[in-house]
């Protein structure tokens, strides 16, 4: 009661003062401010270091080009923007260009993106000699042109800049996290060097050969979309090694609380925690990759993405209502914490309790097992 007279005397209040300029007028507290943006003037563009090297944003909310002069006086409604175009089939794949940089955007995370770029490469005729899926890259070695497969072979050589016949050339491939979640980025960067000349010339930031990297990318791009399109599958194993840490060991901190510490950067580890949840058949109730923590519920299984339960399921009782699940949930937290060039993961109840040792050391157990 006291609140609702208290509401009422601020109604009264407001309507009394209603004629006031100091509250609703031009200059008042509560003024219309629907058309400040039309005294706003444009600013000069930010401006960076010389040689900082940058990749052009495009907005995201781009203004629509209706909008009046900058000079109209009274009131006007501002026109809504034009819906964006949507495309009934979006590739999964696609290329992107800023200024001459060029890169593929795929919508698949990294540890799925990288067996298939690295299929891509070996089954035109690259050798791969060295390869760190843990950071995301691989190269192939030093080889012409001509010795990859004949139709690849042959659209390259029209790419290549121009050094001497039959020269040599090895290509660089990073795959990194993309802007968007579950995204990724494809950048290739080829070297070249005269035929038989033996010289190790190393890779740059910016290619020596724009038009090899650019070929590179089309062809890259052609057979990936083609191989989405037919539904081709993603190798577990190569995924696996994408974001397995180049070490995993469980340990006690000074308290005896179970620790399990990843030889990885944060991205692969948080991926390969993921992964490794739902291979344990851990259900992920919810997930917060800024705070790094996982918050699990053991009680259930994990969840299938498209699974829903079939004519009997439904018919006997289908799946458990909200208090069913809650009466019997075990939530607790997966937390990943960054120590120096590893990572920890912990088990926590909550943000001020941890779990107990026997089922911390379970969760960890299983994230273990099937990092590996």
């Amino acid at each position: 009661m006291k609140r609702l007279a208290g509401l009422s005397a601020l109604a009264l209040i407001v309507s009394s003062t209603s004629g006031c300029g100091w509250l609703w007028g031009e200059d008042g507290y509560f003024r219309d401010r629907g058309s400040d943006y039309l005294a706003a003037r444009q600013t000069a563009p930010m401006q960076l270091p010389a040689n900082v090297e940058a990749k052009r944003l495009d907005p995201l909310l781009p203004v629509p080009q209706q909008v009046a002069s900058s000079t109209a006086q009274g009131e006007f409604e501002v026109p809504r923007p034009q819906s964006l175009a949507v495309r009934g089939e979006i590739s999964e794949y696609s290329l992107q260009k800023s200024g001459e940089s060029r890169w593929l955007v795929a919508q698949r995370v990294p540890a799925e993106v990288w067996p298939v770029a690295r299929q891509f490469f070996a089954d035109n005729g690259f050798r791969i000699a060295e390869e760190r899926p843990q950071t995301g890259e691989f190269s192939t070695d030093w080889q012409r042109v001509d010795e990859l497969n004949g139709a690849l072979a042959r659209r390259l050589s029209n790419r290549l800049s121009g050094s001497a016949t039959g020269a040599e050339t090895r290509v660089r491939v990073r795959i990194e996290p993309g802007v968007q979640r579950n995204t990724s980025e494809i950048f290739v960067v080829s070297a070249e060097r005269p035929a038989g000349s033996g010289a190790d010339v190393a890779f740059t930031s910016r290619s020596a050969n724009p038009g090899l990297d650019g070929a590179l990318l089309d062809e890259m791009l052609a057979s990936l979309a083609r191989s989405a399109e037919q539904g081709g599958s993603v190798s577990l194993l190569a995924a696996r090694d994408f974001d397995a840490p180049s070490r995993v060991s469980l340990s006690e901190d000074g308290n005896g609380n179970p620790v399990l510490n990843l030889g990885a950067d944060f991205d692969r580890a948080w991926s390969g925690v993921g992964r490794s949840l739902e291979l344990a058949d851990v259900r992920i109730d919810d997930l917060n990759r800024s705070l790094g923590v996982y918050y699990i519920n053991l009680a259930e299984g994990a969840k299938k993405k498209g699974e829903e339960p079939g004519f009997f399921g439904s018919l006997f009782g289908g799946e458990p209502d909200k208090e069913e699940i809650e009466a019997r949930a075990e939530r607790y937290q997966v937390r990943l914490s960054p120590v120096g060039d590893s990572v920890q993961v912990t088990v926590e109840k909550d943000l001020n309790t941890l779990a107990p040792a026997d089922v911390a050391r379970r969760v960890l157990g299983l994230i273990q097992e099937n990092l590996g």
